[in-house]
């Protein structure tokens, strides 16, 4: 007989485990075990690595169950420790962050084989999930396919005034206070029309009304601090 996929959901709320049970049964006939903390769920991964292991884990990023005594006080730190532990388990985040400067960088530095929104998740997304995990491939959601697409665009457009530009702008009153303090490459001033073009064209690329909102959507996509 083939042995069932093990599936491991941990999340801190019962309501959307329950909800991700609800699909899976719908998706397939597999071993599912839960938890509602990341120091159970890396405790049990690690008990059965060696013996009926877990294929596939789904997990939130923020749990809000931590005591004093929490080893692992979120989905990130308990991929981490996965990731160092070199456990061999395909990971799926399962969560409500869409901030985009969040996502990329779990996606980056912890590379999830999955990445689902819990308010837009169904069935037929998660038998999508289960279905590419399995066959060592990835699966993000759409919106967060979009916003890695469009992270990345943006970050290939930003040369190093840009960056300037936008690390600067927030601390002077008046653009004009700008120039002297952009520099070049070989360490020149750039002129206050070229400040501005350069603005004007930042706007557009990241669709800001304002100055204002340029610097609150650079954050937002984590293109500065």
């Amino acid at each position: 007989m083939e042995n069932k996929t093990r599936i491991l959901i941990a999340d801190d709320h019962q309501l959307v485990i329950q909800g991700i049970l609800c699909s899976l049964k719908e998706v397939g006939d597999f071993d599912v075990v839960t938890t509602n903390t990341c120091d159970d769920a890396f405790q049990l991964i690690k008990t059965h690595q060696n013996n009926n292991p877990f294929q596939l884990l789904f997990t939130d990023l923020s749990f809000d169950n931590s005591t004093k005594d929490t080893n692992l006080d979120g989905g990130e730190e308990l991929i981490k420790a996965i990731r160092n532990n070199e456990i061999d388990i395909k990971i799926a985040v399962i969560t409500g962050h869409t901030e985009t400067n969040r996502v990329y960088n779990v996606i980056s530095n912890l590379n999830p084989n999955a990445y689902l929104l819990k308010s837009k998740c169904d069935a037929t997304e998660i038998g999508f999930a289960v279905k590419k995990m399995l066959a060592n491939d990835y699966y993000y959601t759409h919106e967060i396919h979009q916003k890695i697409m469009k992270r990345n665009i943006i970050q290939i457009q930003m040369d190093d005034v840009a960056i300037q530009i936008l690390k600067e702008l927030p601390n002077h009153p008046k653009i004009s206070n700008l120039e002297g303090v952009i520099k070049k490459g070989d360490g020149s001033s750039i002129k206050l029309r070229s400040i501005e073009t350069k603005l004007a064209n930042l706007r557009v690329d990241l669709n800001a009304n304002n100055n204002t909102d340029l610097i609150l959507k650079a954050k937002e996509l984590g293109i500065i601090d």
